[in-house]
């Protein structure tokens, strides 16, 4: 994992930068530098940031970008990776983390705690996740910050919970329970090769916002879902007891924080339901 960069050092780790923190958590800033990164004064940061980060943009489309959130918003044009029905492929690029949903519905992350019911904000959705997995794709800023769905289905549900919007890198999680704070969407989907899943895109610091762009009642596997615009992103993905098995590479990882690097379609474990099923 990379080192964390002295910005979020400070603003994490000091009593100074806590302050400033305060300021920076404020919807009024955010909605500032919202302004700011969608206008073409933010054009300036496109080149340094392609720098900094190596990002390679013969994956992308070419054309002119009129702010850099139009460029962080940038589409695509290679082809994901093939897949089966039955595979579990990932949501997006980024790094995963497995954790195996106790008894009392809680996980960890970078040594904090974290109640699935808390995040869910739904006792009985949270409780029918027990025993079953949660998966955590933390995306870096060189990811690609489109995202899709994992399977075929039915969407029974859509809700977003309003929170403060943190920054998602380990500092962050070390010194507040980001996922539990943070803004964040979710979508309940009757699948048709995993049963009842939930699937979950989490805001960040700054601007952080969340675009879900699908609003059928239905959707189809690896059919975009929305993207995040500027500003540090997670998903994650819950699954149900028996309906899905991971890859061996992630089950010696499971529950201890270790993070593996993944693309979107990329095959991260096989689908166990078959038809959809399951309230």
């Amino acid at each position: 994992m990379k080192q964390e960069d002295a910005g979020i050092r400070f603003l994490y780790q000091t009593q100074v930068g806590r302050f400033f923190l305060k300021v920076l958590t404020l919807p009024c800033f955010s909605k500032a530098g919202s302004v700011f990164l969608n206008s073409r004064f933010s054009r300036p940061m496109i080149d340094r940031y392609i720098k900094k980060y190596h990002i390679d943009m013969e994956q992308y489309e070419k054309r002119d970008y009129t702010s850099f959130n139009d460029f962080f918003t940038r589409k695509r044009t290679k082809a994901t990776p093939d897949y089966t029905a039955s595979d579990l492929i990932s949501p997006c690029d980024g790094y995963l983390s497995v954790y195996k949903i106790g008894p009392d519905s809680r996980f960890t992350v970078k040594n904090l705690s974290y109640s699935t019911r808390s995040i869910l904000r739904d006792k009985a959705l949270a409780k029918s996740y027990e025993d079953g997995y949660c998966m955590i794709f933390r995306l870096a800023p060189y990811h690609y910050h489109h995202y899709s769905y994992v399977d075929f289905g039915t969407v029974l549900r859509r809700r977003r919970i309003e929170g403060i919007l943190h920054c998602v890198r380990p500092t962050a999680c070390e010194h507040f329970p980001v996922y539990a704070e943070n803004s964040r969407e979710y979508t309940i989907l009757r699948s048709e090769h995993m049963g009842v899943i939930v699937q979950m895109e989490v805001g960040a610091l700054l601007v952080g916002k969340i675009r879900n762009t699908h609003s059928q009642s239905t959707a189809a596997k690896g059919e975009e879902k929305g993207y995040f615009e500027f500003g540090g992103s997670t998903i994650i993905l819950f699954a149900r007891k028996g309906s899905v098995a991971l890859e061996e590479r992630f089950g010696n990882t499971m529950d201890t924080g270790i993070e593996t690097e993944v693309s979107i379609g990329s095959k991260i474990g096989s689908c166990l339901q078959g038809e959809s099923h399951g309230n």
